[in-house]
């Protein structure tokens, strides 16, 4: 019972699956949670709860307290929750940046602050947000996206030099594109070899969770494949 416990966001995708397998390798015990319900068939202690709308401040202070009182305990949260979507800004719209700020920040701020009272409590707590390699730079059609994706870089980074001096660490890994079925579709002509491989990813973000990655803060970590 003394496993650690981590919240996992948007579960049901192909990262999320990925990093639920993973860490459920490790020993963690998992509240798997996103829109859709997260499959879950490991052999590891899970929750796994679906519609669950995280852009509502609500659905995540339920998600904290679940966590809680399923397990007693949270060590870890993993935000992979969010979207993308490509357009540029002639044909574009403010539509576009709203949703893409909801899905990918708000979500990420959401659950931090309805953990962070919990971490801070107890003077320990890991946060590792997933971000993107394009939150360096901006593309065509990439403009709403990579503010986005950089917005939780910088809630990354601001959070970490909040709360160190409490023995909470809050990291962010970068992936260029990652290997999944919808990418495939989406750019068939591409080769999927040099991108990043789900569990390739899971095992950056288990390593940023470890005790190896303790005097690790703030930090963005590119994970970039071969693109």
């Amino acid at each position: 019972m003394n496993n650690p416990v981590a919240i996992i966001t948007g579960a049901a995708g192909n990262l999320g699956q990925a990093v639920a397998t993973h860490l459920g390798q490790a020993g963690y015990r998992l509240l798997l949670v996103d829109l859709n319900q997260p499959d879950w068939d490991g052999e590891t202690d899970a929750v796994s709860i679906g519609n669950v709308d995280l852009t509502l401040p609500e659905h995540a202070q339920e998600v904290v307290s679940q966590a809680w009182e399923y397990f007693g305990q949270i060590d870890a949260v993993v935000n992979i929750a969010g979207g993308f979507a490509w357009e540029t800004q002639a044909e574009g719209s403010l539509d576009t940046w709203s949703s893409l700020f909801a899905t990918n920040v708000h979500t990420a701020v959401n659950l931090c602050q309805a953990v962070l009272p919990q971490f801070q409590a107890q003077q320990s707590g890991v946060i590792v947000n997933v971000g993107s390699a394009a939150a360096a730079q901006g593309g065509v059609g990439m403009a709403a996206y990579a503010a986005a994706k950089s917005a939780v870089l910088r809630l990354t980074e601001s959070l970490a030099a909040e709360n160190k001096a409490l023995g909470i660490r809050v990291n962010a890994v970068l992936p260029s594109i990652i290997d999944t079925p919808a990418n495939r579709d989406s750019m068939p002509d591409a080769d999927p070899e040099t991108w990043v491989q789900p569990q390739s990813l899971a095992e950056v973000i288990a390593f940023l969770l470890s005790n190896a990655a303790r005097d690790i803060h703030g930090a963005g970590i590119p994970v970039v494949g071969r693109v």
